[in-house]
């Protein structure tokens, strides 16, 4: 693309810094005017002060990130960059041996602001949430089968975030035939997924390697795993030779996909799965109610951060699950805390644990600190592409 047939914005000098440390969004106030007569999701050329090229990208002049970049220091894209960013994607997974099933596109990270797929076998279940990508799905969705020849492309196009980019909540059979749910294979054991109706796109992929490296540490453990969903969690520990294993979620739904899970890997009698409330529970164990005392616990909690205006209570909420959790432990009892909020930094993270740990009158532990696996790949220079943190702690 010539840089001649883009419009160009121009960064205040206060504005460079974030530019200059490599983070690829620009936000509204960092511009020296906010053109409106140009179309969300178009693609501009952005300027420095001194008039020298800073980069391209998607510029949303009704949104907070006005503009998230797709190439810096030149106002030139390459014609075919849709194709050849989902084609390296898929390169890169394949690096990984992940091929069958995982997470095939992420954002920012892998070069389309605002856009995520996930392969289940044949089936691609994509999410845009950034008016740029919107302007380029019809694009993305003939790339995309190109590359992975699928039964079905599904969008699921219904994550708030999409309401601060101005576009509209829906969902949409893109190409073929998708069904309501599919098996896959992880780490060993199978999971019918709910693609229609289920969380997110339908499956954690992000904790995959968590759950592989818990296995070990499960033999012989008496597991509690809380906000279980579709019994990933749970079904790992069963597998690896868990003495009891326990699998809570608020959902009936869930705890039941959870329970048919458990049926297609010969797992039925070695897991028991109940809808329940988590705090309610965790109340029960502090105050000696549950007939059995877990010595393993799974604390997987949904994402309670939904914007910095609620950051200091959902820590606050964290903090109890997790100081009721460690209240409730024996001594050598491990907990498996994680939290998927890129507001929450991997500091506030930590905090969170040690002051749980105080609360809780207990010395605890760090065993491990992790965070998402390596299909959803973390940029440097964007803090906000590490958005999972996952620690192992025992008790002393």
């Amino acid at each position: 693309m010539q840089k001649s047939a883009l419009k160009t914005l121009k960064l205040k000098f206060s504005g460079e810094r974030r530019l200059r440390q490599g983070h690829p969004w620009i936000f509204s106030n960092e511009l020296e005017k906010i053109d409106k007569t140009i179309p969300a999701g178009e693609l501009c050329g952005v300027l420095l002060s001194s008039g020298a090229p800073a980069g391209v990208g998607f510029f949303n002049p009704h949104s907070l990130i006005a503009v998230r970049l797709l190439k810096t220091g030149t106002l030139e894209l390459e014609e075919d960059f849709v194709p050849a960013r989902l084609r390296r994607a898929m390169e890169y997974r394949k690096s990984l041996g992940i091929t069958e099933s995982g997470r095939m596109f992420f954002g920012e990270s892998d070069g389309l602001p605002g856009l995520v797929v996930d392969k289940y076998a044949d089936i691609l279940v994509a999410e845009i949430i950034s008016a740029g990508a919107e302007l380029l799905k019809d694009e993305i969705t003939k790339h995309l089968r190109a590359l992975y020849k699928p039964r079905g492309i599904y969008y699921r196009n219904t994550h708030e975030f999409r309401k601060l980019e101005g576009l509209k909540l829906y969902t949409e059979t893109a190409y073929g035939d998708v069904p309501a749910s599919i098996l896959i294979n992880e780490n060993g054991l199978k999971y019918n997924v709910p693609l229609t109706s289920g969380q997110k796109t339908g499956w954690y992929f992000d904790q995959s390697e968590n759950r592989a490296f818990l296995k070990p540490y499960f033999k012989g453990r008496k597991v509690l795993d809380l906000y279980t969903y579709l019994g990933a969690f749970a079904l790992t520990a069963a597998d690896a030779g868990a003495e009891m294993v326990w699998g809570v979620d608020s959902s009936a739904a869930a705890a039941q996909a959870a329970e048919k899970n458990a049926a297609l890997n010969g797992l039925q009698d070695k897991v028991i799965f109940r809808r329940e409330d988590a705090e309610r529970v965790l109340s029960g164990l502090q105050s000696g109610e549950m007939p059995e005392t877990p010595d393993f616990i799974l604390l997987d909690p949904p994402n309670f951060v939904r914007g910095k205006k609620n950051l200091v209570q959902a820590a606050k909420l964290l903090v109890r699950l997790n100081a009721a959790a460690m209240a409730g432990l024996p001594p050598g009892g491990l907990l498996a805390f994680s939290s998927c909020s890129h507001h929450i930094s991997r500091e506030i993270f930590m905090d969170i644990l040690s002051e749980a740990a105080a609360k809780a009158g207990r010395a605890a532990v760090l065993m491990e600190l992790r965070t998402q696996a390596k299909d959803h790949p973390i940029l440097l220079n964007m803090p906000e592409t590490e958005y999972l943190h996952f620690a192992l702690v025992k008790m002393s």
